[in-house]
């Protein structure tokens, strides 16, 4: 593997970060709760996320300012347009998944 200094590395994160930001914005057809039930997170743990570590650097900053960065939009706006109703199924496997979800999403 090649050396890679801190700044670089912190570069390639930022950049792989935009990168699945800009393809879960493109895919709004993918529910967050289908992605929460199969991966543990979803974009609005990537917005506590988001909001966690700019609160960790004293940048004041609201849920929903974060959800705005991770959604492209104001999140009342995505869920309007593109969140769907969430089927007895899916709900089902996200009561016997909450274990496997991130700490920051708050299921758990």
């Amino acid at each position: 593997m090649a050396v890679i200094d801190d700044k670089t590395r912190i570069e390639l994160e930022a950049a792989a970060f935009r990168g699945l930001i800009k393809h879960l914005q493109k895919r709004s057809d993918a529910q967050n709760i289908d992605i929460m039930n199969l991966a543990g997170f979803c974009r609005n743990c990537l917005s506590k996320w988001y909001m966690a570590e700019a609160e960790a650097r004293g940048i004041g900053m609201s849920y929903d300012e974060a959800r705005e960065v991770i959604y492209g939009m104001p999140y009342e706006e995505w869920k309007g347009q593109f969140q769907e109703k969430a089927s007895d199924e899916q709900m089902q496997k996200f009561e016997e998944t909450k274990p496997l979800h991130a700490n920051i999403s708050g299921h758990n």
